[in-house]
């Protein structure tokens, strides 16, 4: 059982500040489900708030203003992590804070956008610092590369991820997290690294590593799975968790995808389900 604080360690708030990390949000949709955004300008402002800077438009924007409740994590390049949930609490476009965020190197000498504006939250709960157990995802990661062929759905003729983010989800460096939202309402995040994709319709995972986590997913529940790869490259997906199912002796979780999204600027935008073109009159 994991402690819950309701401040981070003073201590910790230094290994928030680079840009080089990963930081994630997880919101919830008009429809009442979880989304995934990579926001690397994530960090604490103080013990009890967080901060992040907005540079692109996307649906998680979106989200925050509708529903306050989000789920966040950082990670560091040495794989130290912290996770929690927060509430967003109100935006600015101009301050410290806003200044703060167009100095760092990443926007002060980008000649094409900078940070717009800035995002307040107020920390729910934390569980202080966290290593990744590298050991069990790897272990994770070798049974379900062993059992995901008998997992593939039989007799499905639909594509829905395109064979580059369906390679994404394979590649052996790539990383994936998994959002659901909680039974207090709030969206939580788990890595999930070890993730593969059976085909381009599903998703299977070992659930050796965050065991204990990964029991509270209800089946026939709506999750996102984002993937990132080192480059920064990154997809979306949504779809159902069916269960946790035995393919080969091997117990693996099913996530049967329903939509996809590229959440990459320049222009963030649905994949799967295909939108309809419509054409742009011209006033």
């Amino acid at each position: 059982m994991r402690e819950k604080l309701t401040k981070f360690d003073e201590q910790d708030l230094k290994f928030f500040e680079p840009e080089a990390k990963i930081g994630l949000l997880a919101s919830i949709n008009q429809g009442g489900l979880p989304h995934i955004t990579l926001i690397t300008a994530l960090q604490a402002k103080t013990p009890r708030e967080l901060i992040w800077g907005q540079f692109s438009e996307g649906q998680s924007k979106q989200n925050v203003r509708r529903n306050n409740k989000t789920g966040f994590l950082i990670m560091t390049l040495d794989k130290s992590l912290w996770r929690g949930k927060a509430l967003w609490r109100e935006e600015a476009t101009h301050g410290a804070d806003y200044d703060m965020f167009n100095n760092k190197p990443m926007f002060r000498y980008n000649a094409y956008f900078g940070i717009h504006t800035v995002h307040y939250m107020d920390l729910v709960e934390t569980y202080g610092r966290e290593t990744l157990p590298l050991l069990r995802i790897g272990l994770g990661a070798i049974l379900t590369k062993i059992a995901k062929p008998a997992a593939k759905p039989k007799n499905s003729a639909v594509k829905i991820l395109k064979p580059w983010a369906e390679n994404l989800f394979n590649l052996l460096n790539s990383i994936k997290f998994i959002s659901f939202i909680d039974h207090d309402g709030f969206p939580a995040i788990i890595p999930l690294i070890q993730c593969q994709a059976a085909d381009s319709t599903r998703l299977v995972f070992s659930p050796l590593a965050y065991q204990e986590e990964l029991s509270d997913l209800r089946k026939n529940s709506h999750v996102a799975v984002f993937g990132l790869t080192l480059d920064m490259e990154d997809v979306l997906v949504r779809g159902k968790f069916t269960g946790f199912e035995k393919h080969r002796g091997i117990n693996l979780g099913v996530v049967d995808i329903n939509w996809v999204y590229n959440p990459m600027p320049p222009k963030p935008g649905q994949i799967y389900p295909p939108q309809e073109i419509k054409a742009v009159a011209n006033f």
